[in-house]
């Protein structure tokens, strides 16, 4: 049974009255009487209920993450477990816990956040995957609920961002393989509606532009193993194939991976392959990925803590921009393969593969 006033208030030899007074940090009670009690509570191993502190003081003291995926994809995206980790990292110091929706049906995610405003049951939200025109801006500002988003939106938002220039491990990745004489690298991309899906492909186009290299190997997947899978068989089906492939996420470049591999293609002598997030299973891979580290632990922990100085007045509004991501080089990254004969066409240099011809 969990410790109650009553418990402190007869071992101490005091009133209830006194116990919650001393507790409280109310004056009443005297300088002896308060510290008999601070110490019996923490003998008998007391801790505050958090359903009375919320009823006084008008606060749900938690806060809300809506993730509109379908929850079978969810388990699998290592961002989001060490994201919400992050964020459980911060909330467990400060007596707050994390309500966690999934929304995957069709205007889902609006009704779940109107359903977490309007019970109260939050106190206000960290927004993900931020989009271009994000109606979720406009809708939590009508909502009353103060919110931490990842990423700077293209629209105008009242809220902080806790960001990170991923454009620079887009860049960092694209540098080495064109180091290691690639001249036909491709990007498969997240969905371009998501604001990082989109500036790590223009990451990538201008990388391959400023080195004087064609940007017309991309394609667009969704961020998940099987759109990983899907946007590599088109990319291989070229008949101007890339050596090099660089992803936006480690789950579409572990599942292109194991797609060459099964199609007769060695990683990385026939075909490099970079990475995005450095999932811990990235470097248990034959051979292990080349990718960029970025840290969602960190991301986590930094926009709980945000979220939390908002909500208490002590956040100076401006946004929080986190260290650039580092590339980390493994095996799945080599020099372009000898049977990509150069080629120049329309002033730019590309690779023509004459493997499987």
């Amino acid at each position: 049974m969990a410790v109650t006033i009553s418990d402190v208030a007869s071992a101490a030899g005091v009133s209830k009255g006194a116990v919650s007074l001393a507790l409280n940090g109310h004056a009443g009670v005297g300088d002896q009487t308060r510290q008999r009690i601070l110490d019996t509570a923490k003998t008998l191993g007391w801790t505050p209920s958090l359903r009375a502190k919320s009823l006084r003081s008008a606060k749900a003291y938690a806060l809300g993450l809506v993730i509109a995926r379908e929850a079978k994809l969810l388990g699998s995206d290592p961002f989001f477990p060490a994201f919400i980790a992050g964020v459980e990292t911060t909330l467990e110091k400060h007596e707050y816990t994390l309500v966690l929706t999934v929304a995957t049906e069709p205007g889902a995610e609006e009704r779940c956040y109107r359903k977490l405003a309007d019970g109260g049951r939050v106190d206000g939200v960290i927004l993900t995957d931020v989009r271009h025109d994000d109606s979720r801006i406009a809708l939590l500002r009508r909502l009353g609920l103060p919110a931490v988003t990842l990423s700077r939106p293209a629209v105008p938002s009242p809220f902080p961002a806790v960001c990170m220039d991923d454009a620079a491990g887009i860049t960092a990745a694209v540098e080495h393989l064109i180091s290691l004489g690639h001249t036909r690298i491709a990007h498969v991309g997240g969905a371009q509606v998501y604001i990082h899906g989109r500036s790590r492909r223009r990451a990538w186009e201008s990388a391959l532009s400023a080195a004087g290299l064609a940007t017309d190997l991309f394609a667009e997947a969704d961020f998940t193993a099987p759109g990983g899978v899907a946007a590599t068989a088109r990319l291989l089906a070229r008949k101007d194939r890339p050596t090099a492939i660089v992803y936006a996420n480690d789950l579409m470049a572990t599942a292109g991976q194991s797609y060459a591999q099964t199609h007769g293609l060695n990683v990385p002598a026939d075909l490099s392959i970079t990475g995005y997030d450095n999932a811990q299973f990235a470097r248990y891979l034959n051979p292990p990925l080349t990718t960029i580290a970025a840290d969602p632990l960190a991301w986590g922990r930094q926009a709980a803590a945000m979220l939390l100085a908002q909500l208490d007045g002590t956040h100076d509004g401006g946004d929080l921009v986190l260290g650039p991501p580092r590339l980390v080089l493994r095996g799945s990254t080599g020099a372009v393969p000898p049977h990509a004969v150069p080629a120049v066409a329309g002033g730019r240099y590309q690779h023509i593969s004459t493997a499987g011809t």
